[in-house]
């Protein structure tokens, strides 16, 4: 009988090594290589040699359309969700909810297993907390009545063994599935293997018994979720909970959906009785705007399908050392670095010895490129001390020549702007212009040179404004 020889895994990445060594040579990870147990050899008739001895099996394939209806989805009735989800949870399917801890995820899901406990089967297996404790988060939320199953376990195959029946839920939230193991391996739960193995086994109950799984994944202190890489490809859905913790909104992001648009968010915000829904976030993150002060635009942005406006502030200041600060939140330090760059060298602003402070407020986290020609204005404006107009929004890319290039969604972005009650925009020539498609004012930018331009023309026309007698 051929012996079981033992292999090395990484932890963080799931690399797999002849032998143990301190770094690992996928990831640079140090001393996260241990010693997993190899697995059984392969079943008779798949070994060397075995495909002549067997009889090999036969793949059915059937057409593209099919004849039978797909399942209806399940509407949570929370809006926000189900706009994340793309409509609704699809039966059968495997969602993964990350996020940073304390940020609400089992609260989410929680009242998520609640809001369809009246249409559907819904139950909620806890491996962190004891069955008093979630009762207290329920009883805190209003949930105590809801009828969702209840269960704290860890071990896969009772997990399993439970849910594989004839009356069996429709919806399983499982927290976390760092906490779950099988039996069969030898490694501690959280490791790699048992966290590949347990998602595996869930998401093929799944499959065959068409379960919508909601499994919570903890995430590493870059914010990614923790564990193999490949556990993100195996689910359906994988969603991303973010926000800051001075700030009350909450952001549900979805990085990949195979049944939806992805980057899509959801908004909510945390209160005492739990999170809730945000239905018009642009009114929300522009309650406190300030009034007339330099350094404070208005980007029109659009996340996944919604329009979202949001405010950048921008502050501009001497340094007092040799080296310049540049403070960023919510938005990329290397693209704030090529913006100030663009600036120096294409508009002749000396913003290399000045202390550069950029904020999204809200808590809001912008990716897309679009929102350059806005951090540009902030710049500028924090930059000559030049109030942006108030009823004014601005969106556009920017080149490395100092070109305002256009971006997608411009309609969106403009109705957004109007419904709002903003007056004007300030955009990239469009390559095709809808007519009627908004009832704002739009001042088109070709270079950033305009950008500084329009900015003085602005404030030379409002203290004209000022200076006429009522």
């Amino acid at each position: 009988m051929a012996r079981n020889t033992a292999h090395y895994v990484c932890q963080a990445c799931g690399a797999s090594h002849p032998k143990w060594s301190g770094r690992c040579d996928a990831c640079g990870a140090w001393n996260a290589i241990i010693e997993e147990a190899a697995r059984e050899s392969a079943p008779g008739g798949l070994g060397k040699g075995g495909a002549r001895k067997g009889r090999a099996a036969r793949v059915d394939f059937v057409g593209l359309k099919g004849s039978e209806p797909p399942l209806p989805r399940l509407e949570t009735k929370l809006e926000e969700f189900d706009r994340v989800c793309g409509g609704g949870l699809v039966a059968g399917s495997a969602l993964l909810v990350g996020g940073d801890p304390g940020i609400g995820k089992s609260t989410l899901l929680l009242q998520v297993a609640a809001a369809i406990a009246d249409q559907a089967r819904a139950v909620y297996i806890s491996g962190e907390e004891a069955i008093d404790q979630v009762r207290l988060r329920a009883a805190r939320l209003g949930l105590d009545t809801a009828k969702v199953g209840l269960a704290t376990a860890t071990n896969l195959r009772d997990i399993l063994a439970s849910l594989d029946v004839a009356d069996g839920p429709d919806l399983v939230v499982i927290d976390s599935i760092q906490t779950m193991y099988v039996d069969s391996l030898d490694s501690a739960p959280g490791t790699v293997a048992q966290v590949r193995a347990s998602a595996q086994e869930l998401i093929r109950l799944a499959k065959r018994r068409q379960i919508t799984v909601l499994l919570v994944g903890h995430v590493t202190k870059e914010g990614m979720i923790a564990g193999p890489r490949v556990l993100e490809h195996m689910v359906d859905t994988v969603l991303y909970f973010e926000g800051e913790r001075g700030h009350q909104f909450r952001i549900l992001r979805s990085v990949k959906n195979r049944f939806g648009p992805t980057n899509e968010i959801g908004v909510f915000e945390m209160t005492d009785s739990g999170l809730m829904q945000v239905s018009n976030p642009s009114a929300l993150f522009l309650s406190e705007r300030p009034g007339n002060v330099s350094g404070t635009v208005v980007f029109a942005g659009v996340e996944g399908t919604r329009p979202m406006l949001v405010e950048i502030q921008a502050l501009v200041a001497p340094s007092s050392f040799g080296t310049p600060r540049r403070a960023v939140v919510g938005w990329d330090g290397g693209r704030l670095a090529m913006i100030l760059a663009v600036l120096e060298t294409r508009c002749g602003l000396a913003l290399g010895g000045q202390d550069v402070y950029l904020n999204v407020a809200g808590g809001l986290r912008i990716t897309e490129p679009a929102a350059d020609l806005a951090v540009a204005a902030a710049l500028v404006s924090a930059f000559r001390d030049i109030p942006f107009p108030q009823d004014a929004v601005i969106f556009g890319e920017i080149g490395l020549s100092g070109e305002v290039r256009t971006v997608s969604q411009r309609d969106a972005r403009l109705k957004e702007a109007a419904k709002l009650g903003f007056a004007e925009a300030i955009a990239p020539q469009a390559h095709k212009s809808k007519k009627g498609g908004s009832t704002l004012s739009l001042e088109t930018v070709r270079h950033l040179t305009e950008l500084s331009a329009l900015l003085h023309r602005k404030q030379k026309s409002a203290t004209q404004m000022e200076k006429q007698p009522s």
